[in-house]
């Protein structure tokens, strides 16, 4: 199973939308929810998909990748 095989199969936690790849990302950085704004991030190829690390669609455009960046 390929990446975009796997990205298919994962729904937001916090709704149980889609998720999809963040726009515009050179590499898959992120898996964004247009259903509810949060992108969850990608680290070292892993999708977490916890809604403790989820960030908003906001805090992503703005630079933040992790929950401790600021």
């Amino acid at each position: 199973m390929d990446t975009k095989e796997l990205f298919a199969l994962l729904v937001c936690p916090k709704c149980r939308s889609k998720v999809d790849p963040v726009p515009d990302a050179a590499a898959a950085e992120g898996l964004h929810c247009a259903s509810c704004g949060c992108v969850y991030p990608v680290r070292e190829g892993i999708p977490v998909m916890l809604m403790e690390e989820a960030i908003s669609d906001s805090q992503w455009q703005a630079g933040i990748r992790n929950k401790g960046d600021k």
